[in-house]
């Protein structure tokens, strides 16, 4: 699952984890969008942009993991925002990694693949 506000950076990131990741992806534009599709969607996992309106990627993901059959669902947040203390917060807060945007849509999905690998 995409959680990612900004409308162009959503579509890129949509074609470089599906067309040349062979991902399948439910993208959503805002943190509410993704909580009314987590049931039907079910991910895998989860890539969720820092800073958007309303709710935040940190709120989005402590409203997910209130729901027991997604606590454990790996999390990676996106960000321009990766000082070394604003990365150790965003695992803190459970992100499993951080991706640094602006983002290589090349490499996009082997970088997720690489971060998957590591948690098994």
């Amino acid at each position: 699952m995409l959680v990612e506000d900004e409308e162009d950076i959503r579509a890129v990131a949509e074609l470089a984890l599906e067309a040349v990741g062979g991902f399948t992806l439910q993208a959503c534009g805002s943190g509410a969008s993704a909580l009314e599709n987590l049931d039907a969607f079910k991910p895998q996992l989860i890539l969720l942009d820092v800073m958007m309106p309303q709710m935040d990627g940190p709120s989005t993901l402590r409203a997910i993991r209130e729901r027991p059959e997604f606590r454990n669902t790996p999390a990676i947040f996106m960000t321009a925002k990766v000082q070394p203390e604003e990365v150790r917060e965003y695992l803190a807060q459970g992100a499993v990694d951080v991706i640094p945007k602006p983002f290589d849509p090349m490499t996009l999905s082997e970088k997720i693949r690489d971060i998957w690998q590591k948690l098994s």
